[in-house]
């Protein structure tokens, strides 16, 4: 798929087409688990300083150490940016780890999972515990399937917010990245409905972002792009795209106080108020990504 995975004198080394002439090191202690389900190749090790890391196809999905800053932020700028969100949908995810940041929300009634590899999830029970809880909260339902096919089998307004937590542009994840995909999101979501997804960083990607920007904007009322910092994964940011049926995400319409349990709301490490509307704030170089891109014959 273009992803690389290198050993080499106990470092754990990330390349990929996807960011050339660069790659990301790690040094390993033991690699835990190494094998190929029906969709992808995938590894769990034990780092010297970022705990377990889930690589899938080469690429770096979860490190122990700083998978907070992703999570939370990936699950709460949507959340807090609807007014009452009920039903929720990840699709992805299979790792547990947004579903258990999800599930912090009072309002959250019920929420779907829908992972198309179920040894993403095997793995992730077995090798990172602290996220497996999730999967028995009465709460939630796991669907091991095509999440795009999933959606549209659904073809009716259904969910609040949906969570798009998926690997790289390349292989099966693919499809994500496309206007066909956010169609079928926008049918499934209700009237103030919200889609988040991962969308790539603006040093290596900001093309692929623009282009989503614009196909997005011919279909939701609000487009908007936040990112997130994160060592473990190319340039230490992450970029996640905010399609809105009601207004802007710019601004929580919830107080965590309100929202989360008493138990809860000193658990976040990187989400806040103040670093919801940040996230917004782009570097002059990125605002380009607003610009129209110049229509295909």
């Amino acid at each position: 798929y273009g992803n690389v995975l290198v050993l080499e004198g106990g470092w754990y080394s990330e390349k990929s087409t996807l960011w050339p002439g660069q790659s990301f090191h790690l040094e390993v202690e033991k690699v835990l688990f190494q094998g190929k389900s029906d969709y992808q190749d995938l590894i769990v090790f034990k780092s010297k300083t970022y705990g377990n890391v889930l690589v899938l196809d080469g690429a770096i999905q979860l490190t122990e150490r700083d998978e907070f800053s992703y999570q939370e932020m990936i699950a709460h700028v949507p959340l807090f940016s609807h007014p009452n969100p009920k039903k929720v949908c990840v699709i992805g995810g299979g790792d547990g780890a947004v579903l258990s940041q999800i599930l912090k929300h009072i309002s959250v009634e019920e929420v779907h999972l829908c992972e198309i590899d179920e040894m993403v999830i095997a793995k992730s029970k077995e090798f990172f515990p602290q996220f497996a809880h999730v999967f028995s909260d009465p709460r939630v339902k796991v669907i091991v399937a095509d999440g795009v096919k999933y959606l549209r089998d659904i073809a009716k307004p259904t969910f609040d917010v949906i969570v798009v937590d998926s690997s790289d542009p390349i292989g099966p994840a693919s499809v994500l990245f496309e206007r066909a995909f956010y169609e079928t999101v926008k049918s499934v979501l209700t009237e103030e409905g919200i889609v988040c997804s991962q969308s790539e960083c603006q040093w290596l990607h900001l093309p692929l972002i623009q282009e989503m920007i614009n196909f997005s904007r011919e279909l939701y009322p609000s487009v908007e792009y936040a990112y997130t910092t994160i060592p473990s994964y190319p340039c230490g940011q992450i970029g996640l795209l905010l399609c809105s049926k009601g207004g802007s995400c710019k601004a929580p319409k919830r107080k965590i106080e309100d929202a989360f349990e008493s138990k809860d709301q000193n658990s976040l490490k990187y989400y806040y108020d103040a670093i919801h509307s940040a996230a917004f704030v782009l570097p002059k170089f990125a605002q380009v990504i607003y610009q129209p891109t110049e229509k295909k014959n």
